[in-house]
């Protein structure tokens, strides 16, 4: 008997950010910001990153949104909204 064989796919990140930029017609740039405590001092350190994520929801500059990892989808481009998790105001 030919025992089948299934391959069981990891868990994809998934951020929560702010649109920073929509200027591009199907991207949008989120800023995720991480908050922590330094090692030796304690004292609470905070660090910004930015990613292309492709933008299906029509995403606008200001929104908080939830992104998903995904394979590359442009040359910039590896995370997808997935959600709009509020408007801006």
């Amino acid at each position: 008997m030919a025992e089948a064989t299934t391959t069981t796919r990891a868990q994809r990140k998934t951020r929560t950010g702010v649109v920073k930029s929509d200027k591009m017609q199907k991207t949008v740039t989120v800023t995720l910001t991480r908050r922590f405590a330094h090692a030796t001092y304690g004292k609470r350190i905070t660090r910004t990153s930015r990613v292309k994520a492709r933008n299906t929801l029509g995403a606008k500059t200001g929104d908080l949104v939830r992104i998903m990892e995904t394979r590359p989808l442009a040359k910039t481009v590896c995370w997808r909204v997935v959600e709009i998790v509020e408007r801006a105001k």
